[in-house]
């Protein structure tokens, strides 16, 4: 009878979960992107596909289809496959599930896949509770983290799992995944008989920055604004309006936080204004604190110019000055203002 309610329930869930986790694949068929990864023949997809797994890391940024990929592999695998949060899960709990995959190996000679999300969240010493089921292959673990595992999860475990790198989606990805939800009959949008205007998806594909949950949520969104006023087209100038401000994937605190300060240095090495007002104005955008932006200017002037041109310091420090006297928003002209300097110096 439990299982009868557990299943009303997971039915129920389903039906009222976001477009982004009712539309996840569960199989190559439908995952789009990440092709280098597990791309036909790649050597992830041959392990998933003939369920021979090592402890592995799945690292990238929020939707680039960790959790998805987890997924397709519960889906193959002959193994026992348990699903945890580090967010909403206590170290007792996964201990409670080694004991129990202790008991299946020993039994049913059933192998245990314990999948960690956001395993970055737990410390050293909960970390430190997986490794002995690890190394004696108690268990097979899976993790995945937004956060560089070099600096996140501890050396015996990384040294014990294979590191895969999952990328922000392209664009033809994301077009891919938006297009499906909208003709998918069953988990999607194909029911209502509505279509997306070609500029108005380029509008989404740029809204959800690579990732995936942001570019369903804002399908979603519209869909059910243009239902609740019966029209069956979503148009550029809708996107625009119902999805007011772009909320670019940045963290002050996370591997996107460097990607894109790197992005801003590497753009003026180039000597390209271009790129370096663009990637100056999405930290901006996305709240950067401008001193350090000035900083790395400050560093820049001097380890990429230097005498080749003397007077690149000086503006830097003049920016740098400049932010603290002045402050945003107006220092965005003044860091705009060095950024083409010095991109356009001479290297």
């Amino acid at each position: 009878m439990d299982d009868l309610f557990d299943k009303n329930l997971e039915d129920a869930l389903r039906r009222e979960a976001p477009l982004a986790d009712r539309i996840r694949p569960e199989d190559f068929d439908c995952f789009f992107g990440q092709d280098e990864l597990v791309g036909e023949n790649s050597p992830l997809r041959r392990a998933i596909q003939n369920d021979n797994l090592t402890s592995l890391i799945f690292w990238g940024p929020s939707g680039s289809g960790k959790t998805t990929l987890a997924r397709i592999i519960a889906k193959k695998t002959k193994a026992y496959f348990v699903k945890f949060s580090a967010v909403v899960t206590g170290i007792n709990d996964v201990r409670k599930e080694i004991e129990k995959a202790r008991e299946r190996l020993k039994f049913k000679k059933q192998r245990t896949i314990l999948f960690i999300d956001e395993i970055h969240r737990f410390n050293k010493a909960q970390q430190d509770a997986f490794l002995p089921y690890v190394e004696n292959g108690t268990i097979i673990l899976i993790g995945a983290t937004t956060e560089n595992p070099s600096f996140s999860v501890i050396s015996p475990l990384l040294s014990r799992s294979a590191v895969y790198i999952l990328k922000p989606l392209s664009p033809d990805a994301l077009r891919s995944i938006i297009l499906n939800a909208l003709k998918d009959g069953t988990r999607g949008f194909g029911e209502t008989g509505i279509t997306i205007e070609e500029k108005a998806l380029e509008r989404l594909v740029n809204f959800a920055d690579g990732d995936a949950r942001v570019g369903l949520n804002g399908l979603e969104f519209i869909v059910n604004h243009l239902k609740s006023e019966n029209k069956k087209t979503i148009k550029a100038d809708e996107v625009s309006a119902i999805l007011k401000e772009h909320a670019l994937r940045y963290d002050k605190k996370g591997e996107e936080h460097y990607n894109v300060i790197s992005a801003f240095i590497k753009s003026m090495r180039d000597s390209d204004p271009d790129a370096a007002l663009y990637w100056l104005a999405r930290m901006i955008e996305s709240g950067e604190d401008p001193r350090f932006i000035a900083r790395r200017m400050v560093i820049f002037a001097s380890e990429d110019i230097s005498n080749a041109d003397p007077r690149a310091i000086q503006v830097a420090t003049a920016v740098a000055h400049a932010v603290e006297y002045v402050g945003l928003p107006e220092a965005q002209i003044n860091l705009a203002h060095g950024a083409v300097y010095l991109a356009t110096a001479p290297k």
